[in-house]
Order: structure tokens, then sequence, then C-alpha cells
């Protein structure tokens, strides 16, 4: 009676190393490959009329916090309750 075969270790071996081999193939083929990003013409013309607003709206702000701390900012009334209404309906 056999107990240990030693052609059938080494077969076992030889699958094992070339199986390895083919992941290493294939994960390397992966690796390759590199990921693509595409904007779009409108996605382009948001970018710029931020960049260009951006500039116009910091210069707004900064003269409202001037004027709320000048104590010269004032609110109408009637406007800030119409803008409030459509939210406690």
């Amino acid at each position: 009676m056999k107990i240990n075969e030693p052609g059938r270790l080494s077969s076992i071996q030889a699958y094992r190393a070339g199986l390895q081999a083919k992941e290493a193939k294939a994960a390397a083929g992966k690796g390759a490959q590199k990921d693509n990003v595409v904007i779009s013409a409108e996605a382009k013309e948001l970018l710029e009329a931020q960049r260009v607003g951006g500039t116009e709206r910091a210069e707004r702000v900064e003269a409202l916090k001037q004027s709320v701390q000048a104590g010269t900012y004032h609110i109408s009334a009637e406007r800030l309750a119409e803008k409030l209404l459509p939210y406690l309906k």
C-alpha cells in the first residue's frame, strides 16, 4: 500500500506555480489600463462661470459684511415676508 505518491506532489506544485503565474499576468494586464475622464462642454461652461462669478460674489459679500458691521444694512420687511411665506405653508 502506498500512502504518499511523490509524483502526485510534484504535479500539484507545478499546477499551483502555473496558476500563480497566470494570476500575476492577469493582474499586471489590468494594472496597465488607466481611467479616463471626459468633461462635457456644459461642465466646462459651468466651471468657467463659477470662476468669473466667484470674484464678483466675493466683492458683493465683502460689501454686505461692511454695511452690516457699520449698521447701514436695512432689510425690507415686505420682501422678507414674501420669502418666508412659502416655507410656512
